[in-house]
């Protein structure tokens, strides 16, 4: 029989102001078409699914729980993207984010919906276009898209011309 103790301790710490919330976010229906990639849906619950598979959800106080429904990360009222155990995700604008490991914008959304991804030599490549984008809900498909590249990232850490477009942005491991 294990401790109860050695349990907890192996369970990873929520992220900092997860009881009280973060940043306030705007929950509206949106998609992602990705082109050969499945889409990406936001649903007005906050559910997201990809290609019709739930994968998070993400709530009005910039909470993201996990499939489970376990905390992931939280948005900061300041833009910056914490996980459990205190880990960096990055930051996420309204219409721009950074990776965890750069201030430097590595994707934005584009006022028409098109994702851009930047590379560091400051290539550009696209990857699909949200719809149902505009006004309130920009940020939080911005951190939706975040979430995505920030998964595929840590699933083949390869950061390039072609990482949106070769990794297959959306791919949750």
């Amino acid at each position: 029989m294990i401790p109860l103790t050695l349990l907890a301790s192996c369970t990873p710490s929520a992220p900092p102001r997860w009881a009280e919330g973060g940043a306030a976010l705007q929950i509206a229906p949106a998609r992602w078409q990705r082109g050969d990639s499945d889409s990406v849906e936001i649903q007005a619950d906050g559910r997201v699914l990809e290609g019709g598979i739930f994968r998070f959800s993400i709530d009005r106080v910039g909470r993201v729980t996990d499939e489970a429904y376990d905390a992931f990360a939280v948005l900061l009222p300041d833009g910056h993207v914490v996980g459990t155990d205190d880990r960096a995700l990055g930051y996420v604008g309204v219409s721009n984010a950074t990776p965890p490991f750069s201030g430097q914008a590595w994707l934005s959304l584009q006022p028409d919906g098109r994702v851009v991804f930047y590379g560091p030599e400051g290539d550009r490549s696209a990857f699909g276009q949200w719809t149902g984008c505009n006004g309130a809900n920009r940020r939080t498909c911005t951190l939706v898209t975040q979430i995505f590249t920030v998964q595929n990232f840590r699933a083949a850490p390869m950061y390039g011309p072609t990482f949106g477009v070769g990794v297959g942005v959306g791919v949750w491991h």
